[in-house]
């Protein structure tokens, strides 16, 4: 096999000055033919050919469409090996097998999550090609897997330091794995049962101000539970074990032989409940051409997950006969699920809708994996797993066991009960974003709804453009129905509370155009009010709506708006919540205790600061970090602990932004307003001492692009020295924003760095599609040696985005590489 090397891809500042205005600009002109590579390509049906742009997106042209995913697999394995190999590891539990130990706990409940229906079924739900699809994908990945083996320089690094080699797939890893999909409410049922037991006369009340509930409902605590049964710690921890992302602490790695590792070093789980896990959702919106400068619909969307190094986000484009969709999906999945096909365009948020339960059993004190259902004892299905592990000759043997509801999380033989996962997305037709493999090859509106009618997990909103000038908006995913209770906490598995199997998606509201001439959301309760489905307890945890009410209020005001400003509004950092507890603040009066603490040289310097700042949280702003400061770690815990019994607001917390804001502006039914003002200013003052602690000197504030840091993580960075931590690890530098601002930066308490934010933008002028603008982060490649392993960060960072070019004389004009496949 021969190989063409590749010379030297264009450096970092050539590419910012191809994109230092964030607008439409041509790919380039044309040059020189790019270097190409070549390879033998086992099963693959016609030559084909992958240009990549010199943002490292792959444009692949295939002779077939089965060979177009081939293609997709194969450059996905190869920008992101490592990335997908451990995806696939986790999802399956194999973990311990290359990581010791450490992980047989994972594994296990990987194996729990899995999915084990029936394949037959599981495929048709999907569309009629879609074991294809996957087998054609996986081929190609193995491809490359292949291609390793025989040219070891090309395994990534990753591997070579952790001493092991990546797998091969079989097409059914794709949907039986379910864990990476974003999920909820377990972790609020939990919480909330653990307030009420603990809380006792107080709950309802704390309750309220730890979670905002939407529509409003008061939680109704169902027959038969006793709250204070739940073992909440237990079941964390199995759920954690269950779905969250690995990690590699230096315990895990240093003393393989130690099965003792906490789960919260092995897993980086996010609470639900917490700012990030609030604002893990999306941006989108989509624009008549009537509202446009260009007279052709603007369709934006910018999701937000995790960060980490390397991306979650795979660009990447796919020509076929009868196909040609670019867009964005994840690397470990085939398929485009934001973008568009030279026809329509979909961009897709996160629609809250409630897919899990957990139900308590009581248990035969005789034979414990028997559990009481309807007035007898049913025995529980157990499968026993085999877990190989990295240092022992022989596999481990556990078992998972299976209540009719789900897999069971924890028993507890002394008190004779079990818990046990319900969960949507573990049903049929339910593997996460697969289902984008039908709505990415519509064409229309009634076939793009037809496919979403079939879309299982995790909920979504899908917006929709195409080039007749039409848009659209439409939720997708298996609501269920609960006859008798709200699902806000665990239920008796004893038969009293049951599925009344799922609603038609008819029942759910959609919009094609507008009167308005457009459609926004951000994860908020965008179901109308007087629309029935408003009655149907669709959900109740929604996302904070700060995001979405600005938004909604941005795009409402601009009569005409072009690609610029939809840019414009992606990376918008004006806080709602800033708004609102600074018009607060304005009325806070001078007597009482107020009135001493309004002497105080240090809250005076705060007020002064505050005094005429308008709420936007830029990265150059001293006003917005200490805002920010105040806000998250200092006001919210103050008015907490103000208006609830000591007991009670360690539960709570900091509380829940929205509720909080409301005990602010209207504080008689919690406290007197002069309790509020003291509250308000004496956390004020913590909060400027605090930033004066993190300043370069009294003198010299802190900003708040200095605290709030946007580090990507590569997931090894605990386990290496610091010189390959540099390499693995992507510092894009201080950035503005929080997790209620439109350009969504959730960060972490302790250190302000960015946890979670716009994994990808897009922007698309529908119909004139070489116009359409991108950006990923840090980058396309998941080798930290690549150019293109962090040249998008800082373009991103500075809200920059670079052309997604489509049409093939734009992709060969913006070609710095050139991969030929040919079959064998």
């Amino acid at each position: 096999m021969r190989i063409v090397r590749r010379r030297p891809a264009a450096t970092l500042l050539r590419h910012l000055a191809l994109v230092a205005a964030a607008l439409p600009v041509l790919a380039g002109t044309a040059s020189a033919a790019p270097p190409t590579d070549r390879y033998a390509a086992p099963g693959l049906e016609k030559p084909a050919s992958i240009l990549i742009d010199r943002w490292g997106v792959p444009h692949i042209y295939a002779g077939t469409l089965y060979d177009a995913f081939y293609a997709q697999g194969f450059i996905a394995a190869r920008d992101r090996l490592w990335q997908i190999d451990l995806w696939r590891k986790r999802g399956l539990g194999e973990m311990a097998r290359d990581f010791g130990p450490a992980y047989v706990d994972g594994d296990r409940m990987a194996r729990a999550v899995l999915y084990r229906g029936d394949m037959y079924r599981e495929w048709l739900a999907y569309g009629s090609d879609a074991k294809r699809v996957a087998e054609a994908f996986v081929a190609g990945v193995n491809a490359y897997v292949a291609l390793t083996e025989a040219q070891p320089e090309l395994l990534p690094r990753e591997f070579k330091q952790l001493g092991y080699k990546p797998s091969r797939w079989r097409a059914e890893d794709i949907v039986r794995i379910r864990h990476h999909g974003l999920t909820l409410n377990f972790t609020g049922e939990v919480d909330r049962a653990t307030l009420y037991c603990q809380a006792k006369e107080q709950a309802a009340r704390a309750d309220w101000l730890r979670r905002e509930l939407d529509p409003p409902i008061t939680p109704t605590l169902p027959e038969g539970l006793d709250p204070c049964a739940v073992p909440a710690a237990a079941l964390k921890k199995a759920y954690t074990l269950a779905t969250a992302a690995a990690n590699f602490p230096k315990e895990a790695w240093q003393k393989a032989s130690a099965d003792a590792v906490p789960v919260d070093q092995l897993y980086a789980a996010v609470d639900a409940n917490s700012d990030t896990g609030r604002s893990l959702g999306s941006n989108n919106w989509v624009i008549a051409g009537s509202r446009t400068s260009t007279g052709r619909p603007i369709l934006a969307n910018d999701p937000h997950r995790a960060h980490g190094a390397p991306s979650l986000r795979y660009v990447s484009h796919l020509n076929a006969p009868g196909l040609s969709v670019i867009g964005a999906g994840e690397p470990f999945l085939p398929g485009i699920s934001i973008g568009h096909n030279g026809t329509i365009a979909f961009g897709l948020t996160r629609f809250y809708m409630d897919q899990e339960d957990l139900y308590v059993y009581e248990t035969d004190p005789a034979q414990p994996k028997s559990y009481r259902y309807r007035g007898r004892w049913e025995p529980m299905e157990t499968i026993t797993e085999k877990i190989t592990v990295r240092g022992e000759a022989e596999p481990r043997t556990v078992t998972i066991d299976f209540t009719r509801h789900g897999p069971v999380l924890h028993a507890d033989d002394a008190s004779h009960r079990a818990w046990a996962l319900r969960a949507a997305w573990l049903d049929t037709g339910m593997a996460p974003y697969f289902g984008s493999m039908d709505y990415m090859r519509a064409t229309n509106w009634d076939q793009f709804r037809a496919a979403m009618n079939r879309w299982g997990a995790p909920g979504e909103n899908q917006v929709y453009a195409d080039r007749n000038g039409n848009i659209g908006w439409i939720p997708g995913g298996l609501t269920v129905i609960r006859p008798n209770w709200d699902g806000l906490f665990p239920v008796p598995g004893d038969g009293r509370y049951e599925w009344a199997g799922y609603r038609n998606m008819d029942e759910l509201p959609w919009a094609y155009n507008p009167s308005t001439g457009h459609i926004v959301t951000a994860n908020e309760n965008n179901i109308p009010p007087d629309h029935p489905a408003a009655k149907l307890g669709v959900g109740y945890e929604w996302s904070d709506s700060s995001r979405a009410r600005r938004l909604k209020s941005l795009v409402a005001a601009a009569p005409v708006s072009s690609l610029r400003d939809s840019i414009a509004w992606q990376n918008d950092t004006v806080s709602l919540p800033a708004q609102r507890t600074l018009a607060v603040m304005r009325t806070v009066g001078n007597a009482g205790a107020a009135a001493s603490l309004l002497q105080d040289p240090q809250v005076q310097r705060a007020v002064a600061l505050l005094r005429g700042w308008d709420g936007n949280v830029r990265a150059d702003s001293v006003p917005a970090a200490l805002f920010e400061i105040w806000f998250s770690n200092h006001l919210r815990q103050a008015v907490v602990r103000a208006a609830l019994p000591e007991d009670a607001a360690k539960l709570v917390g900091a509380g829940d932004a929205a509720r909080v804001l409301a005990v602010l502006e209207q504080p008689d039914t919690w406290m007197p307003t002069a309790r509020r003002d003291e509250v308000m200013l004496t956390s004020l003052k913590a909060a400027m001492a605090e930033l004066e602690r993190r300043s370069p000197s009294p003198e010299k504030l802190a900003t708040w692009g200095t605290l709030h840091r946007a580090i990507f993580r590569h997931p090894l960075a605990n386990i290496v020295d610091d010189a390959t931590r540099a390499q693995y690890n992507v510092d894009a530098g201080g950035i503005g924003g929080s997790a209620f601002t439109p350009m969504n930066t959730s960060y972490r308490n302790s250190d302000y760095h960015l946890t979670a934010g716009a994994s990808f933008r897009m922007v698309l002028d529908v119909g004139n599609w070489d116009q359409g603008r991108v950006v990923n982060t840090p980058g396309q490649s998941g080798d930290p040696g690549n150019s293109h392993y962090r040249d998008l960060a800082p373009i991103w960072a500075k809200g920059q985005t670079f052309p997604l070019v489509y049409s093939r004389k734009a992709v060969e004009r913006a070609a710095e590489k050139r991969i030929e496949l040919t079959p064998r």
